[in-house]
């Protein structure tokens, strides 16, 4: 009976923690409207924009990203592409070259060698917008990795999440249980609130006013940022503008890493920016790993004890196996919405796990100074 007064006290918890958090991302699920493909209005005049695509080591990308920037359905005298070749290894700058050739709203830039005190993708960001046209009214950045349906510009808002495609075994584990604990730990009605300082946003898709973008600073103004993009975003908010992330999972479809080789060290640069710091993104990787492994360990040690004669430890049972039932269901609908096979959706307790080494990993980093992306080390 005392190990069945406790295990009935953790059951009824894991069950009323489980039913929180499900009701907070549900709660949640609707704060970012959904952005569908929506042609502009018969006689509109769509204003003067230039896309900015930073790109270092994207050879693999940067080809399907710019086919589908022309084939937006945006007036061809009024759309500009600008790729800006961030001192890549690859190909990247000869296929951009290639596509050039055939067509005049492209333009290729080559980033200087990056200055003191700088980060790369701020670097190029801001290099690039030195380049576009006078008439430029909007600014879209958009990363190498994205792909945008034809009338993805002309549907779109400040920042656009987009739908994300996982093909290996990494990305299967770890990008849905990511999203969910973003889900779960931030209060997004509350962040996007206009009163709020803080901001929501992702660099993969950035629409912003020049005018705005040059009233901030640009983005010389984050230039020592590993998390430049939220880092803008948030400027942006502080100085009166209107910041907002919205779904755009209908308009633009990306994939971010191909494996645990880009996907742990992508993660681990920025992981404790996106969780609020380094004693926030512990406590977050700790639950979250502790919550994972009750789903699978509650049932049976409250089974082991009621088949052992604690009357407890029965009674702990129905709500081990209600909280654990949820958290799995959770998790398949998790993988049919993703399209991933259903059975990652029984596997999250291993991503949970291996997110919360990655997340330890960004600690590291920053505790010692030291972060690596695409080659470079910035301290």
């Amino acid at each position: 009976m005392t190990t069945a007064g406790p295990l009935l006290v953790a059951s009824f918890l894991f069950l009323a923690t489980v039913v929180w958090l499900i009701a907070r991302a549900w709660r949640q699920n609707g704060v970012l409207l959904r952005v569908a493909p929506t042609a502009a209005p018969a006689g509109s005049v769509l204003p003067a924009l230039t896309v900015i695509v930073p790109a270092r080591d994207e050879s693999a990308n940067i080809g399907p990203c710019v086919r589908a920037l022309l084939a937006q359905q945006y007036p061809s005298e009024r759309l500009r592409i600008v790729v800006v070749d961030d001192d890549s290894h690859d190909d990247t700058a000869a296929l951009v070259v290639a596509m050039a050739a055939g067509d005049s709203r492209i333009t290729l830039l080559s980033a200087p060698p990056l200055p003191p005190g700088w980060k790369g993708k701020a670097h190029a960001c801001w290099y690039a917008v030195q380049a576009v046209p006078a008439n430029t009214g909007w600014l879209c950045f958009l990363d190498a990795d994205v792909r945008a349906h034809p009338l993805a510009l002309a549907s779109a808002v400040l920042s656009l999440a987009p739908r994300h495609e996982l093909g290996s075994l990494a990305e299967r584990l770890i990008i849905p249980c990511g999203l969910y604990i973003l889900g779960f730990s931030m209060d997004q009605a509350r962040i996007q609130a206009p009163d709020s300082d803080e901001a929501l946003c992702t660099g993969q898709f950035m629409l912003v006013r020049r005018q705005a973008y040059e009233q901030v600073g640009g983005y010389a103004r984050v230039r020592e940022s590993i998390c430049e993009d939220l880092d803008f975003a948030r400027l942006l908010k502080r100085d009166g503008g209107t910041v907002r992330l919205e779904d755009g999972s209908a308009v633009l479809v990306t994939r971010m890493y191909t494996g645990w080789s880009t996907l742990w060290p992508g993660f681990a640069k920025n992981v404790v920016d996106m969780l609020g710091g380094p004693v926030r993104t512990l406590v977050i990787a700790a639950s979250a790993v502790v919550l994972s492994w009750c789903a699978v360990l509650l049932p049976l040690i409250a089974a082991a004890a009621c088949r052992g004669g604690a009357h407890g430890g029965c009674v702990a049972l129905l709500p081990a196996l209600l909280g654990s039932g949820a958290a799995f269901g959770l998790h398949l609908a998790g993988a049919l919405h993703f399209g991933i096979p259903w059975w990652y959706g029984l596997a999250f307790p291993l991503g949970y796990t291996a997110g919360a080494l990655i997340a330890l990993d960004s600690i590291r980093r920053r505790l010692v100074h030291r972060v690596e992306w695409k080659g470079r080390r910035y301290a």
